[in-house]
């Protein structure tokens, strides 16, 4: 079972001692039945590329950033428990935010909820409610810097539209920075399935504040072939667009007329020194006026080899393809997005346990960019402490 992995910043403190929850693994390694712990993760890095110069020409290439996440938990006996994970983040820090030269510093929770366990025989049971991960997909859950083994993310979960420019984070295929709903996961024997219910789409999140909500689903599930590796499928389904194009709607049309569908397939696979992972997506954005739908495709393939102890090689391969749409029965001249495609290396360094250095190197050719004008060089230095937990019985 997948464990659940843009808050104002007045509500950081408070997010950061009262949300706490479910990786409660280390809890229970110490038989535990109740108590609280804060794995907290601390990067500095620093990013060289010409991405921000597209729209501010004397903005400068090379940046330096950091990243903290912190992930505090609670558990409240056998079967409950409340989780969160909150992160400060200097910008530009991710690769995302490198096409926009605005400097800020950004709080983020990325998830907060309650939950609920529950295991017998081979089979585990949970349910969870609150601002949860997009159940899409196989990424989503890796926001922390040591879980990926590259410095950016794969292609369905970032975008060109630099943030600030369209949305808080820029349009994505599928958000990293979850959404308000309710989960129910079930795992059995080698069988895992997800059911999510939120109240905005993956594509576009809204808080629960804001104008414009409808329900969505995502649902997604897998299957362990042997040990290390297994296969997985996930979808969604429900409306995407803002209130702001409500007068584009033909008569007797609503927002609901208008879904947003995804469907996706992923693989995982691990044996001795070397490990891959991959995912394929395509995307449908139901419009108003358009017979053939505006819809992207998206595939990537990630592989790592452990060199030594101490050192490995991570490579990822990746493309966007975006098809014409038509809008009344007149093909577009172009695509829906600008096709793209992204080959990134890093190498990373494990001077101990708890501390990990990567290096690595983006190509990113985007049509009608000028070629090397999105490459990109990263460096990042990462530290975890795991030391900060409480058993209360």
């Amino acid at each position: 079972m997948r464990e659940r992995r843009f808050i104002k910043k007045c509500w950081l403190v408070p997010s950061l001692l009262l949300l706490t929850g479910a990786g409660c693994g280390r809890l229970s390694a110490q038989e535990a039945q109740a108590g609280i712990a804060m794995p907290l993760e601390i990067t500095v890095g620093a990013l060289d590329t010409g991405r921000a110069q597209a729209y501010a020409p004397s903005a400068a290439p090379f940046t330096a950033g950091f990243h903290v996440l912190a992930e505090p938990e609670l558990k409240l006996g056998s079967h409950w428990y409340v989780y969160s994970a909150v992160q400060v983040r200097s910008t530009p820090f991710f690769y995302q935010d490198a096409f926009s030269p605005d400097r800020q510093i950004k709080a983020d929770l990325l998830q907060g909820f309650v939950g609920y366990t529950r295991s017998w025989n081979k089979t585990t049971l949970r349910f969870s409610a609150g601002k949860l991960a997009s159940a899409f997909g196989s990424f989503p859950l890796q926001y922390s810097d040591a879980a990926n083994a590259l410095l950016d993310q794969p292609l369905p979960y970032n975008y060109l539209v630099p943030a600030g420019h369209v949305e808080s984070y820029g349009l994505m295929p599928v958000t990293l920075y979850g959404l308000p709903g309710a989960e129910i996961d079930l795992s059995w024997r080698r069988v895992d399935a997800r059911f999510q219910l939120t109240n905005s789409s993956p594509y576009n999140p809204l808080s629960l504040w804001a104008s414009g909500q409808h329900p969505q689903w995502t649902a997604g599930g897998g299957y362990t072939i042997l040990q290390g590796f297994r296969l997985g499928m996930s979808a969604y389904r429900g409306p995407w667009l803002n209130d702001a194009l409500e007068d584009s709607y033909p008569p007797g049309y609503s927002a609901t007329d208008f879904p947003a569908t995804a469907l996706g397939a992923d693989v995982q696979w691990a044996r001795g020194y070397w490990s891959a992972s991959g995912e394929w997506d395509r995307f449908v954005f139901d419009y108003p006026n358009s017979t053939v739908a505006p819809a992207s495709s998206f595939g990537y393939i990630e592989m790592k080899r452990i060199i030594s102890p101490r050192w490995y090689a991570a490579l990822r391969t990746g493309y966007q393809l975006n098809d014409y749409p038509v809008y009344w029965n007149v093909r577009s001249a172009s695509t829906f997005l600008p096709n793209r495609q992204a080959y990134e290396v890093a190498f990373g360094y494990r001077p101990n346990r708890l501390m990990l250095l990567k290096a690595g190197y983006e190509v990113m050719n985007v049509r009608g960019v000028p070629a090397g004008q999105d490459n990109a060089f990263g460096v990042q230095f990462i530290t975890s402490i795991n030391s900060l937990s409480k058993a209360f019985k």
